[in-house]
Formats: structure tokens, sequence, C-alpha cells
């Protein structure tokens, strides 16, 4: 996935698509968390999660931003 896209440089739709891909991104993650959370595993995994978290936040802001609705 490409996490370089800039979403204030995006349409709705666009935004939409991309929220949904990183949706299932974090999905995915959450079924291959490692079950060590004392190695460093767990912390890239952790850190790669968390920067998911937060582009669907600043997406789903994005969204609002346009005078989007998102459920």
């Amino acid at each position: 996935m490409d996490l370089c896209r800039d979403p204030k440089t995006m349409e709705p739709e666009e935004l939409r698509a991309y929220l949904e891909d990183v949706r299932c991104e974090l999905e995915t993650m959450d079924e291959e968390e490692p079950e060590d959370e004392t190695g460093e595993e767990f912390v890239d995994w952790a850190e790669r999660h968390e920067e998911l978290e937060d582009l669907a936040d600043e997406i789903v802001e994005q969204l609002e931003a346009l005078g989007e609705r998102v459920d």
C-alpha cells in the first residue's frame, strides 16, 4: 500500500477508497499481531499499526473538511 499519498490532494471518492484500503490493512495486521509484546517484531508491528491508524484519522478528517459524511 502506498502510504505516501497525500489525503489533502484527493477527491472524496479517492479518499473513501484509500480509507477502505487502510482499514483493510489494519484488520490484516490485527490478525497477525505478534504474541511476544516485548520483542522487536512487536515494536515494529505497533509502530506500523499506529501509523496506519493516524493515516485513517487523517483521511476521515479530510473527508469531514470536504463536508462528506463518514461511516
